[in-house]
Formats: C-alpha cells, structure tokens, sequence
C-alpha cells in the first residue's frame, strides 16, 4: 500500500459462493475488504470488516441508508476506496400471472437501485481513490427463459446503469459489470436437484463444455478494478463459457 494506507474493497453478497471468492482474490491482492451481507458472517471470511444490511431496507429506508453509509465512511476514514464491487442480488422467479408487486419491489430494490445508492452515496471516496464499480450481472439481461421476467428486467436494468453512469462520470469513476452465465453454486445445483447428470447436460451445452467457478468471476474482477485498465469503462465482460454466442436451432 501507497505509504501504509489502506486500499479498501467494499464486495456486498459477501456471503455467497461468489461474494467469498470475490473476498478472497481481493484479500490476496492486499485489498482490506468490507463485506456487506444481509446474513451474519459465515466462518473464516477473510475481510477486515464484516457489516449485516437489509439492501431492500436500504433502497426504501434513507435513515437506515445514511446509518449504513456513514459506517463505511468511518471505517475507510483516510484510507482509499478503490473498489465497489455490486454483487448482492435476489432471483424471484414466477410466470407473469404470480409476480406481485412486493416480487417486483424486491427485485428492483436490490438488484438495480441498491447499487445505484451504493455508488452515489460513497462517489466522494470512490472518486478520490480514482476508484472502479463493478456491477456483478447475469446472462439474464440479454438471454433469458420463462418465470424470469422480473430477475432477468432487474439485471437488463443494471446493464443500463452501467453504462449511464460510465458516460455521466467519465474519468471520475470507471464503472463496469461482468455478465456471468452458470456458475457452480448451491442455488445452481438446487434448481437441478442436485442431479449430476443434469449438471453434466447443462456443462455440455456450454461451447466450453463446462461450468463457470466462482472464482473465475472474482479473477476478472479483480483484473478489471486494476488501476492501469484506465480506458476500460462501461464494459460488460461476458463469463459464459461462450453459451452466449452460440447459436440454438433445429439444424
């Protein structure tokens, strides 16, 4: 660190499968990570601070908002925040005649606007550390399949963030995302039933006849918050193993 300070990196969803490998690869680059989950902290996370919020909350709370932000400010203090990194989100699935209203609520919130609150409620410090946004998407916003209308708007939405804010702030903040395809976590092998052939069948029909891993999303974030990757600003870095290219007919 530049004469002993911190370089800070702030990762909401701490505590999923993406959020650890995202804590790990920025804590093996020297990073001092806050980590922002709405559960309590599981073991052995390596981050310096550990801080449980309800993202919906903070989206409709303002008091609640300003309470949480102002800790992260404490903790930053003369530090530098170089890195926010939107990875929390909520996947409520249903076809258009179950979604409700609090389905779409709860998507929005913390999958579109949490995020934007997030960046605009600490821009002082990301634009004084010449600091990087990276908002954590889904193939969803660009290829989609039934009972995923409001998951699959909510991340459309984000990719439009991204890029709105990439122009509007320019040099002050770089502001980019990573569009992940499948990638082996819980859920994923939950909505598969924890059947290994169906897993098998789902890596086949990738191009690279695989799954993503949780840590190749944390390694492209971590390159793309890099300083010297100046010139890469309202990007969206496909992970998807290629399943986003191919082309799918009865041919």
């Amino acid at each position: 660190m530049e004469n002993g300070q911190k370089n800070y990196a702030i990762v909401t969803g701490a505590a999923g499968t993406i959020g650890q490998a995202l804590m790990v690869v920025f804590h093996q680059a020297g990073y001092a990570v806050i980590a922002i989950d709405r559960t309590a902290p599981p073991s052995a996370l390596p981050c310096q601070h550990y801080i449980e919020a309800d993202l919906d909350r903070f989206v409709s709370d303002e008091d609640y908002a300003e309470s949480l932000l102002s800790s992260i400010r404490s903790i930053v203090g003369d530090g530098s925040l170089h890195v926010l990194v939107n990875n929390a989100a909520t996947q409520v699935l249903g076809a258009v005649e179950e979604l409700d209203r609090g389905d779409w609520s709860k998507s929005i919130n913390t999958n579109t606007l949490a995020p934007f609150f997030w960046i605009q409620g600490l821009l002082e410090q990301l634009e004084s550390a010449n600091g990087s946004v990276i908002n954590i998407g889904s193939i969803h916003a660009r290829l989609t399949k039934p009972r995923f209308t409001a998951y699959a708007t909510s991340k459309a939405a984000l990719t439009g963030l991204t890029q709105s804010l990439a122009v509007e702030l320019g040099d002050r903040v770089r502001i980019n995302a990573i569009s992940p395809a499948a990638i082996d976590t819980p859920m994923l092998r939950a909505g598969l039933e924890h059947d290994g052939k169906k897993l098998q069948e789902l890596a086949d029909f990738h191009p690279t006849r695989s799954i993503g891993q949780a840590a190749e999303v944390a390694e492209v974030a971590l390159t793309m918050a890099q300083g010297s990757l100046r010139f890469l600003n309202g990007s969206t870095i496909n992970v998807d193993g290629g399943i986003g290219v191919r082309l799918h007919d009865p041919a």
